[in-house]
């Protein structure tokens, strides 16, 4: 099937060929007919299948412009946010509908006079719950909601919100939920607010033709130089390494910019300028590395990553494909390598115990030790303290020879 046989608006269609699209992903083959009829959707897929078109495109279709905010699109994250609102704004540029996005982290004087203006609304709960207890947020006309990515959602603690937030919008209206899982929340949501929903799953393993996964093992000191030396010598575009604190990422982008990589990171304790500027700069290919937290798993589309590194492991197999869908995209090739040391062993089984996952242990090559510098005063010393990533500074646990703090040295890997 190609997009012409969906037989989409021709203000649509312009957007479509604009961008390049031929064909609809198998998300979007089978929910566009079911959205275009007025059926509530459940959709189950992972990140990277296509599905902000899937929902987008009929909704564009059957928004009236300058009725007021017809379709709310909720979503878990900021960045997701953005994502969703550039994807949607791209697919609309040929028609007169009016996006706008609102979440936290920014002023919100101009969403306010944004929203007067607006046929979709794409935000994040908490700033929506914010505009609707101010009153600056007429739902009265909303038509369409759809809840994107809603096992995240709930993940990080937003189903009392999200559910404030239905209970403001019209009965009569259609609903879309999107999840790559199916979890007890999500299920709860789906059989209190979904009328008579068909159930849409599409695939939901990686396509090891086009995703090469391996893993290396090495001690805990050793991890961040095999780092270095994987994406100075193995990585022939752009990276995203994903780590498992705020510290971590700071730590990790800090000294990647001390061996001459182009690097900034993102993670929720960064203000939402330096989280966007991060995330262009490495659409704009200025930087060659992102350092994140699983902030970024979910909704960034990025071309040309060529490489995800776990240099935590994520606890679970869900967690895992979430991370490495950012490569390995629209048939390109890509890889996923996750670097580990003893501490990561039990999460890492866990990501192994999903049998459609298929990662390899690569043998570990021959690399130079690198010394680290992390920021940390103790007992009134604030100079920056240096660590070495090499076996004359550390016993076999990771832990120094007595020349530094050990609690402290435990977690250069990043817990």
């Amino acid at each position: 099937m190609t997009f012409e046989e969906l037989n989409l608006h021709e203000n649509i269609m312009k957007a479509v060929r604009k961008k390049g699209f031929e064909r609809p992903t198998a998300i979007q083959k089978r929910c566009i007919p079911e959205i275009r009829a007025g059926r509530d959707v459940v959709g189950q897929s992972l990140t990277g299948s296509g599905k902000t078109a899937a929902f987008g495109l009929p909704i564009i279709e059957k928004i009236q412009p300058g009725k007021g905010i017809q379709a709310l699109i909720l979503t878990p994250t900021r960045e997701l946010a953005n994502q969703v609102h550039e994807t949607i704004g791209h697919f609309s540029s040929f028609t007169h509908v009016n996006v706008t996005s609102v979440y936290g982290g920014v002023s919100i004087g101009p969403q306010i006079n944004a929203l007067r203006r607006s046929d979709i609304v794409v935000a994040t709960p908490g700033r929506m719950l914010d505009h609707i207890e101010r009153n600056t947020i007429n739902l009265k006309s909303v038509k369409f909601l759809v809840i994107d990515e809603a096992d995240k959602m709930f993940e990080m603690g937003f189903i009392e919100d999200v559910e404030e937030i239905i209970r403001a919008l019209p009965k009569e209206r259609q609903t879309l939920l999107f999840s790559a899982t199916i979890p007890s929340d999500v299920n709860h949501l789906i059989k209190r607010y979904l009328k008579n929903p068909i159930f849409i799953k599409e695939q939901l393993q990686v396509d090891s033709s086009l995703l090469k996964q391996v893993y290396y093992d090495v001690k805990q000191f050793e991890k961040f130089s095999l780092l270095v030396h994987l994406l100075k010598k193995k990585t022939p575009g752009l990276a995203i390494v994903f780590c498992g604190t705020r510290r971590e990422v700071d730590f990790i982008a800090k000294n990647l910019r001390a061996q001459g990589i182009h690097v900034l990171p993102v993670h929720g304790g960064l203000s939402q300028n330096k989280r966007d500027n991060a995330v262009d700069s490495l659409k704009r290919e200025n930087i060659q590395v992102l350092v994140a937290t699983d902030v970024a798993a979910r909704g960034l589309d990025i071309s040309n990553i060529s490489h995800i590194y776990n240099y935590d492991s994520p606890k679970t197999s869900t967690e895992y494909t979430h991370r490495i869908g950012r490569t390995a995209r629209a048939g390109k090739s890509g890889e996923a390598v996750t670097i580990l040391a003893e501490r990561d062993h039990t999460n890492f089984r866990n990501v192994m115990s999903d049998r459609s996952l298929n990662i390899k242990r690569e043998e570990v090559p021959q690399f130079e030790r690198i010394q680290t510098i992390r920021e940390e005063p103790r007992h009134g010393d604030r100079r920056p303290r240096k660590q070495f990533g090499n076996n004359n500074s550390y016993n076999s646990h990771g832990h120094s020879g007595g020349n530094f703090h050990k609690r402290r040295m435990y977690s250069l890997g990043g817990r």
